[in-house]
């Protein structure tokens, strides 16, 4: 590393100003340890080992995959019946040998035990979704009491065509491909409504 002066870059989790970063791939810039470690799940499939000398600007990295080499932990969103507005979960998905090249598996459970999924491949006025959404929820909801999802009823001004039940968790795949998943965030929810308002 040159002796010029480090410029602050803006902390990839909180975006206050830093001028430490991760120490792997010096490419993510975090204002304290525990961003670095927040963030990981996230971080680490695009951090990728550099040649160079550490520094004191060089925060350490969070113990890697290894302690877990068979889980994927990615963001998805939950919609809860009682809750006012969707929000993001973190959710473990159970890695396939790689030799089966299948999907990971959500490990999402449901209070009546019962688990569900459809792929949404348009999204909203019709937009092919380049990395489609995987809704989770249960098909016994209704049977079982579950009470009207407030947050889908909120999304959609009550102008569904059936009230929606119980709890659902979206995923978002990595690609059209669906061999893996990325993280879905807040912006991912605009695409879910017209799955919701032609609910059936």
């Amino acid at each position: 590393m040159n002796s010029t002066p480090l410029l602050n870059r803006p902390c990839t989790l909180c975006r206050r100003s830093t001028s430490m970063w991760c120490g792997r791939c010096q490419n993510a810039w975090y204002c304290t340890q525990e961003h670095l470690r927040n963030d990981w799940p996230r971080h680490r499939r695009e951090c990728i080992t550099t040649a160079h000398t550490q520094s004191r600007n060089a925060l350490t990295i969070p113990p890697p995959a290894e302690q877990q080499p068979d889980i994927l932990i990615v963001s998805g969103i939950l919609f809860a019946p009682n809750e006012d507005r969707p929000r993001i979960i973190t959710v473990q998905c159970h890695l396939p040998q790689p030799s089966m090249g299948a999907c990971p598996q959500p490990l999402i459970e449901f209070p009546d035990g019962q688990a569900e999924c459809i792929v949404l491949t348009q999204g909203f006025n019709e937009r092919h979704l380049r990395s489609p959404l995987q809704l989770w929820y249960s098909p016994t909801a209704l049977s079982h009491g579950a009470p009207i999802n407030q947050v889908i009823a909120f999304m959609t001004a009550g102008s569904e065509a059936k009230n929606w039940h119980g709890m659902v968790v979206v995923l978002k795949f990595s690609g059209s491909r669906r061999q893996s998943y990325s993280h879905a965030n807040l912006n991912d929810v605009l695409d879910l409504v017209p799955y919701f308002l032609a609910y059936k």
